[in-house]
């Protein structure tokens, strides 16, 4: 991508009144837009990421079984009837209810149980259809008093959803846990290397414990206590210790951190089911309720955290994994005919570049590129051009090389 022909507008400074680190970053580099509190337009940049951690979900999704389909965001009141959620004071507080002038009242979705279920006991089932494994990527809406916290906590946000259902607890309990796996892998290769599985309440979602994805980070508004030895790990809702007790797995130091929760896993049983009448024919014939688990990925939450860990005093740093562009070329002074040739080699072997091809001074396209935070930076100049050479530096280091443009492709790869 050319940067005069993109729609890329950074800040010279911080945008006024944001104090989360995300929001400030992601406005300034030109990554979102805010509209109001909690709710965020995804620019070029941004949805660039955002696809990219999209992708790595949908493929961990795939590889334990997922189809993908699109749910509707938009809930008549009578199917959250049927699972008495419609009037249930938690749900109330955070679902946006309305009337319409006709009289009818619906909802915007903030999940969606009631929806999936709806339609699977459309379809004849029996057990050999079974386990059902679908999910979707989709806008969610809740009523957030405490919109403050940049993508960390909106009104508005985009969610992945993984519903299932299965003949038996059995198949239920197997497939929950390989969804804690597939989730592990989807946050490793996204770059949050450090994701704890905690347990947890099941909040206006279920009375049982479930299990939720925290990653330790000062800016969580969760309290997560975990052992510094095992995996073993609690919320702070449902721990009934104190920091330095001895972990119950495994007798190691008990301590706590501020966390951020990036997705969760719950297992419902037949309680959703059996009220909506959502069945399968057994291997007798014999009609019997569904077992259903809910799976939930916050993916705008991700590249919020992402861009709260990734970044220093010059702008963000993102991994490699899902960086917008591998490449931020830079041409200076009279060297587009250079730049150019190397900008249509790279594109030709596959990397993905931004090329900073507009007529502004060194010191606006060294401190945008910072700012953008691709994993590499690539300098022509009319000094390296001379010798067909280009610099190059990654965004993690403070450290420059000269290579042979020639080199550039390996170069990258190599590092």
């Amino acid at each position: 991508m050319r940067y005069s022909q993109s729609f890329i507008n950074t800040l010279r400074a911080d945008p006024k009144g944001e104090t989360a680190a995300n929001a400030r970053l992601l406005i300034r580099a030109g990554y979102v837009d805010k509209l109001m509190a909690g709710s965020y337009s995804f620019l070029p940049l941004g949805w660039r990421v955002y696809q990219k951690i999209e992708n790595i979900v949908r493929e961990e999704m795939n590889a334990v079984g997922g189809e993908e389909i699109l749910m509707p965001l938009l809930h008549p009141k009578e199917i959250w009837n049927e699972t008495g959620r419609w009037n249930d004071p938690g749900v109330k507080e955070i679902m946006y209810q309305f009337k319409t002038s006709e009289g009818k009242e619906f909802g915007l979705s903030f999940t969606h149980e009631e929806v999936f279920l709806d339609i699977v006991r459309k379809n004849s089932l029996s057990y050999k259809n079974l386990p059902i494994r679908l999910y979707h990527f989709s806008t969610k809406f809740r009523n957030e008093p405490r919109a403050k916290s940049g993508l960390l906590r909106g009104r508005e946000f985009i969610m992945k959803d993984l519903y299932s259902v299965h003949a038996t607890q059995e198949s239920l309990d197997e497939f929950y846990w390989q969804v804690k796996e597939a989730y592990l892998k989807a946050y490793q290769r996204m770059g949050l290397k450090e994701v704890k599985v905690v347990e947890a309440s099941g909040g206006v979602f279920t009375s049982g414990h479930t299990h939720e994805f925290q990653v330790l980070h000062p800016v969580g508004e969760d309290t997560t206590y975990y052992c510094i030895k095992c995996d073993w790990a609690q919320n702070k809702e449902i721990y009934q210790g104190r920091v330095g007790d001895r972990c119950p797995q495994c007798s190691g130091q008990i301590e706590s951190a501020s966390s951020v929760e990036v997705g969760n896993i719950f297992r419902f049983g037949m309680v959703y089911s059996e009220k909506m009448n959502v069945t399968f024919k057994d291997a007798a014939g014999a009609s019997k309720p569904l077992y259903l688990g809910s799976y939930g990925i916050g993916m705008s939450r991700c590249l919020g955290l992402l861009a709260e860990i990734f970044n220093d005093d010059k702008g963000l740093a993102w991994p490699e994994s899902v960086a917008p562009y591998q490449i931020h070329l830079v041409s200076l002074g009279d060297t587009k005919k250079e730049a150019e040739k190397i900008y249509k080699e790279l594109s030709d072997s596959g990397l993905e570049i931004l090329w900073d091809d507009r007529d502004e001074s060194a010191g606006v396209k060294l401190a945008d590129a910072d700012l953008i935070g691709a994993p590499f930076r690539l300098v022509v100049s009319d000094k390296t051009a001379a010798k067909n050479n280009v610099e190059v530096k990654k965004r993690s280091s403070e450290k420059t090389e000269l290579i042979k443009s020639g080199q550039i492709v390996s170069y990258v790869s190599s590092k």
